[in-house]
């Protein structure tokens, strides 16, 4: 359960005893959602960060940085992204342009928090957003009145992960091995 505080608890579903509390914002918790395996889980909050935590040690494991209310995030069940939505406050909607509200959703990635795109569609605070468990399409719902479904293109389909792949079986990979202990070797003096 979420509450207005920032804070989410944990209750005993057999006994309703209240099992743990715990304060991963500042402000208002607008969503909790959970990865397709149910292993990770990832709060959005009117403090404009969504947090990302594991479910069995409730540990915090990544947060990703906005300039603007997140009322749902999602994990991709195929690649390693995270899709916000928010915006600026519905109250706020009507003197402001798209543009200017900031109504888009935004790709982060999910292990370096870092932003690496966005979709454009909505004209107010995007407020719920849902992927499709094939990992080719999603839906955002917002306070324009509209549920927009995104298909996402073949180059984003196809589009590899940025970490190095490790080498490949009988490959010798001595000399980045060598790197690092110099680097640590320096640090060491």
């Amino acid at each position: 359960v979420t509450v207005d505080n920032g804070s989410i608890r944990l209750y005993d579903p057999q006994s309703g005893e209240e099992l743990e509390e715990f304060f991963p914002h500042e402000k208002k918790i607008n969503r909790v959602s959970f990865n397709q395996h149910k292993t990770l889980f990832i709060t959005s909050s009117a403090d404009h960060t969504a947090k990302l935590y594991d479910v069995v040690d409730l540990v915090h494991l990544k947060t990703y940085k906005t300039d603007r209310p997140i009322n749902d995030a999602v994990i991709s069940p195929t690649k390693d992204h995270i899709l916000l939505g928010g915006g600026q406050e519905a109250m706020s909607v009507t003197t402001t342009a798209g543009k200017v509200g900031k109504f888009e959703t935004r790709f982060f990635h999910l292990v370096y928090e870092e932003e690496f795109g966005t979709v454009k569609g909505h004209f107010g605070p995007i407020n719920a957003l849902g992927i499709n468990p094939n990992g080719r399409s999603y839906a955002s719902g917002a306070e324009d009145g509209y549920v927009r479904l995104h298909f996402f293109d073949k180059s984003y389909l196809d589009m590899r992960d940025p970490v190095p792949e490790a080498p490949e079986d009988g490959e010798d990979d001595d000399n980045s091995n060598d790197e690092a202990q110099d680097v640590s070797d320096e640090d060491n003096e």
